[in-house]
């Protein structure tokens, strides 16, 4: 049998351990698994490894990867995506001809014949059911690894669906039916049907997902409503539905987020969490009733994503050398600050992964908490039930704590609470908003906090902004205008070969010219001339004055050291620091 001489391939041709392999076999007959899988899921052997041993066993080509350009996609129409990735299969025809794909397949060079994509040749009858669904006269197989497969899955499925404009163009020919049918429907959450209100909402939110949007905002207007979504900071128009739609799209994201339908007079919160293939994004919803009906904003976090480390921040090596050297103090307050979605918890995640390790007790209050992190104690905020960000605080001092982190210090109690934290030998880190580093010291005072006690317990404040990066892809040199660069602050004579950028626009960075961001920082530290100095003034110009003359590199400046080395353009630049 195959799955005999398997075993005995891997046992003698590549060591793995006899025992293993019937222990392997036990577990395939108890839970119904392929041998495959059992192997990779105990890690007796690599991917890579067991489909070249694959290969050679079953004389099936393997390749290294799956073309994606000008794949024929109407499978997608006939075969249920569950189906294709259970047992991680694709069949493969292009619409134009991929020939340096069809070379690696003998007898099937010139691409006449339909390619099925497999990962497991052991398990063969859902190959032999998805050749008849789809009326497969002629094919042949090949291997490839499972992300490769589900990766041209997901494509073929995304690329077939229908378009945000058909959706509400199929709608607007038929407005009067489906309205009446959406109304009929006691909960949208029930209704599995092809609603076309429910695909408009879901394809929305997947198309917002694979741009890498952080916010969809749904706007109306008094004849009609606009979608936009938020990219790199950057809102752009998504659709423009009839007014009709509107209270029926509100109403499906207000029950998805188990939000009050009937209460349209009042703001409303509420979330719900979604998954879009392999990502799981959690949804945080809110709504205010403007003249012309409900506002809605949706603020997309994606939870599969990997968490940044310190090094990816993009802060410069004396900076992060600066940053990793004040977050190894026993005690005192670090601040971060800047706008909303400038980046403040992503650092502060990416300092306390850092700092994670057994020997200390960190624990977090937030609200929400973005990202779960492994040996932390995270702390959700729940005004509901009066667990407010100084309540947590004052039950977090009782734990004993090393290294405390409050999501955002909005009042006077929070603020004493952390600073009295800071005092007794805590080291805690919070955010401000505020516009840069000095003005935190001016907020705090604000707040009702003592000069005296500021001066003692903070540390640093880091101030951030996230700039746009260029595309690779598209991005051209030009030469400046020598008044633009006089000013910036910058002498021509003195920038040497330095060859400056300005964005275009392809189709890899979806015609803006951007692809993802990278933060700008400057880093205040309390010295001791400084804490003198907050005792006299809280001046937040003077503070400022007297960090640079310190050494303080400022937002705008650390922005154009990115400017000189081609990661971004001046007007993006001016356009996050210019306050």
């Amino acid at each position: 049998m195959i799955t005999h001489r398997l075993s005995d391939i891997l046992v003698e041709e590549h060591g793995v351990d006899r025992e293993a392999i019937e222990d392997a076999q036990r577990l395939r007959a108890e839970q119904n698994l392929s041998l495959s899988e059992v192997l990779l899921k105990k890690k007796l052997v690599s991917e890579a490894h067991l489909l070249k041993v694959f290969s050679g066993l079953y004389n099936i080509p393997l390749v290294k990867s799956l073309p994606a350009e000008g794949l024929d996609t109407q499978f997608a129409r006939k075969i249920p995506i569950q189906f294709l990735k259970k047992y991680a299969m694709v069949p493969i025809r292009f619409t134009t001809p991929a020939p340096d794909f069809f070379s690696l397949i003998p007898g099937n060079e010139n691409g006449e014949r339909m390619v099925i994509a497999i990962h497991d040749p052991s398990v063969f009858q859902p190959v032999d059911d998805l050749v008849k669904i789809l009326e497969i006269e002629d094919f042949e197989l090949v291997l490839a690894s499972r992300e490769a497969i589900y990766s041209l899955i997901n494509l073929a499925y995304d690329s077939s669906r229908d378009t945000a404009q058909q959706l509400v163009a199929d709608m607007t020919e038929n407005g009067g039916d489906i309205i009446s049918e959406i109304e009929e429907t006691a909960d949208l959450l029930d209704d599995t049907s092809d609603a076309p209100i429910i695909k408009l909402v879901n394809h929305v939110i997947s198309q917002s997902v694979k741009l890498g949007a952080s916010d969809i905002h749904i706007e109306p207007e008094q004849y009609s409503f606009k979608i936009r979504y938020r990219v790199d900071g950057i809102l752009y128009d998504m659709l423009t539905p009839p007014k009709w739609m509107q209270a029926s799209l509100v109403s499906r994201i207000k029950v998805m987020a188990k939000m009050n339908i009937a209460e349209k007079r009042l703001p409303q919160d509420g979330r719900f969490e979604v998954k879009i293939g392999d990502q799981s994004i959690d949804i945080r919803v809110s709504t205010i009733p403007i003249t012309h009906g409900e506002r809605v904003v949706l603020r997309l976090l994606n939870k599969s994503g990997a968490l940044f480390r310190l090094p990816e921040l993009g802060m410069v090596p004396e900076k992060l050398e600066l940053i990793e050297s004040l977050i190894k103090s026993s005690h005192g307050i670090i601040l971060v600050t800047g706008p909303t979605g400038s980046g403040k918890t992503t650092t502060l995640y990416a300092i306390l992964s850092s700092i994670n390790s057994p020997d200390i007790n960190i624990i977090t209050i937030e609200d929400p908490v973005e990202y779960q992190l492994k040996g932390v104690n995270q702390i959700q905020v729940n005004p509901k039930i009066n667990l407010t960000f100084a309540r947590g605080l004052r039950s977090i001092v009782r734990q004993d704590p090393d290294v405390i982190l409050i999501g955002e210090m909005r009042d006077l109690e929070t603020a004493e609470i952390g600073v009295q934290s800071a005092l007794t030998g805590h080291l805690v880190f919070s955010t401000l908003h505020t516009n840069d580093s000095s003005s935190a010291i001016t907020r705090l005072v604000d707040l009702g906090i003592e000069p005296f006690l500021i001066s003692s317990s903070v540390l640093a404040v880091v101030a951030q902004r996230l700039v746009r990066v260029l595309c690779n892809e598209c991005k051209e040199p030009y030469i400046p205008e020598r008044e633009s660069l006089e000013r910036l602050g910058l002498v021509p004579e003195n920038l040497g070969d330095t060859v400056f950028y300005r964005a275009r626009s392809c189709e890899k960075c979806f015609q803006s010219g951007y692809r993802g961001r990278v933060g700008i920082y400057e880093i205040l530290v309390l010295n001791e001339k400084l804490q003198n100095m907050v005792l006299k003034t809280f001046d937040s110009h003077q503070l400022k004055r007297e960090a640079v003359a310190s050494g303080m590199t400022t937002l705008y400046e650390d922005g154009i050291r990115k400017v000189l080395k081609g990661i971004t353009t001046i007007e993006e630049v001016l356009r996050v620091t210019q306050t």
